[in-house]
């Protein structure tokens, strides 16, 4: 499921410059994002665990649990994101199941590489 083509009409985007940082690991986080154009790094403990591309989520799992973020997320390039709030968020999953499905996928491949790594 490509996030980028799903929200390819929102006109409501955050944008970053290269080498900012979206949130940073320890931070609370109400909202997820979708990385519209551009690249990042996600940052775990200072080591990078992935390169994302459009189309990626980022922040879900602070979203979801209510917790502090647990990476930081630097744009590599200039990069524009769609914020996805609570109530959005869960609009989403109720009216696309395959949507929901998506988040579950990408929060249980970035766990297995996060165990893989520790």
């Amino acid at each position: 499921m490509n996030l980028a083509q799903l929200f390819r009409h929102e006109t409501e985007l955050k944008k970053l410059a290269a080498g900012e940082v979206l949130f940073k690991e320890g931070e609370l986080g109400g909202v997820m994002y979708v990385l519209m154009s551009g690249a990042t790094e996600i940052v775990v403990h200072g080591r990078i665990m992935e390169t994302s591309e459009p189309g990626a989520i980022l922040g879900e799992m602070a979203m979801i649990d209510n917790v502090a973020h647990s990476a930081t997320v630097i744009a590599k390039s200039d990069c524009t994101f769609l914020p996805i709030d609570q109530k959005r968020f869960n609009f989403l999953i109720q009216q696309t199941p395959n949507f929901a499905l998506h988040v579950m996928r990408v929060m249980a491949g970035r766990l297995r590489k996060t165990d893989a790594c520790l």
